[in-house]
């Protein structure tokens, strides 16, 4: 069994910045793809950004710019450089990853976090 503890969450105000780790443990052979999904209040799970263990990334759309996401093998952890942050950008941040799949973009990983609170004020 795999698991992801997330930390880095937390207050901040428009246009601050805040740094998302994800550290994995537990049965690790080795893990591929890794990223980062948000949930906001009554709204979907959605992916914000990926990452494949050789270092190719995917963003959505709305982060692309703001945030960058990176990961250090040696350690089994990733991150999540969030920069110009955005009252829209409130959510509950989930890392994920698979043991398997070299991306993750449409489909999640096996594996989740339990999540870290990130509140952005106007």
């Amino acid at each position: 069994q795999v698991q992801l503890v997330e930390s880095g969450g937390g207050l901040v105000q428009a246009g601050g910045s805040l740094r998302l780790s994800c550290a994995a443990s537990g049965s690790i052979f080795r893990l591929n793809a890794m990223a980062w999904y948000r949930q906001a209040p009554e709204k979907q799970r959605e992916l914000v950004a990926s990452i494949s263990r050789s270092g190719y990334t995917n963003y959505a759309d709305s982060v692309k710019g703001r945030f960058t996401i990176s990961r250090d093998n040696t350690k089994n952890a990733v991150y999540l450089q969030m920069n110009n942050l955005k009252p829209e950008d409130t959510a509950v941040y989930y890392c994920n990853a698979d043991s398997l799949a070299p991306m993750i973009i449409a489909t999640p990983g096996d594996y989740w976090g339990r999540g870290t609170q990130v509140t952005v004020s106007s």
